[in-house]
């Protein structure tokens, strides 16, 4: 998130009465709104100016929002809340499994969205460093795995080459689970369970996009994962070789 900037979210539905309910719900509450009514201002936003978070309707006139979505999330790592009318299960799955961080039915209650997109945005928050915690690095792990180095008392991710990779609070939660836990199978039930104490309210598979958020950042390109190996139909397993100091 941009500092102390106001937070910036791109309202994307192609109904005007949609667009001014989110508008006239969120802006009270310290968020600066953009509007666009289909993939092209949608995208054309994106190109202007920095944004926080996007709502994004899955049936807007003559375009998919499945589609919208992939193509945001090959571009930038900005949280997806999906809103759309329909309530079909498989829609929700397919949405969150693109990598949407939510998925919100119409018609909506303003004060859930509001709840929802500040969870959501909790989970992105960076990972917080202070150097007055310093003086007790030395009491957390440092793990390393395939030349990354994930230093605990620090709160940092270094690659192989040394440079240092950023990680979101959900995402730092997550590899420590997982560094952890090395080559044990864990289900997306026993991960939202141990991410609940972690400042995490996960939603049925929302799990999934968290986990390939984090692939993107430590497989390397790898079309095939390495490190954070899908068990099908369990869940997830830390392949990586890992060694702690």
């Amino acid at each position: 998130m941009a500092g102390s900037a106001p937070i910036h979210i791109l309202v994307v539905d192609d109904e005007a009465e949609v667009r001014t309910l989110l508008r006239s719900g969120l802006e009270p509450e310290g968020y600066t709104v953009s509007e666009a009514k289909d993939g092209a201002e949608l995208m054309a936003t994106l190109e202007k100016r920095p944004v926080d978070l996007i709502t994004l309707d899955l049936r807007l006139a003559g375009e998919d929002g499945f589609t919208l979505a992939r193509q945001v999330r090959t571009k930038l790592n900005v949280p997806i809340v999906m809103i759309s009318g329909k309530s079909d299960m498989i829609d929700r799955v397919v949405g969150l499994e693109l990598g949407a961080d939510d998925y919100i039915t119409k018609p909506f209650h303003m004060r859930e969205v509001v709840a929802r997109i500040r969870a959501v945005l909790r989970r992105y928050a960076p990972v917080a460093k202070s150097a007055a915690a310093a003086p007790q690095a030395d009491k957390k792990p440092i793990y390393e795995f395939d030349g990354w180095t994930f230093d605990m008392g620090r709160r940092e991710l270094k690659d192989p080459e040394g440079e240092l990779c950023e990680l979101t609070t959900a995402e730092f939660n997550l590899l420590n689970i997982l560094v952890e836990r090395p080559g044990r199978v864990l289900s997306r039930d026993e991960l939202m369970d141990l991410l609940k104490g972690h400042d995490w309210t996960p939603l049925d598979r929302s799990i999934d996009g968290l986990v390939a958020r984090l692939r993107k950042k430590i497989e390397c390109g790898n079309e095939s994962p390495q490190l954070v190996k899908t068990v099908r139909g369990v869940g997830y397993a830390f392949a990586g070789q890992v060694t702690r100091s």
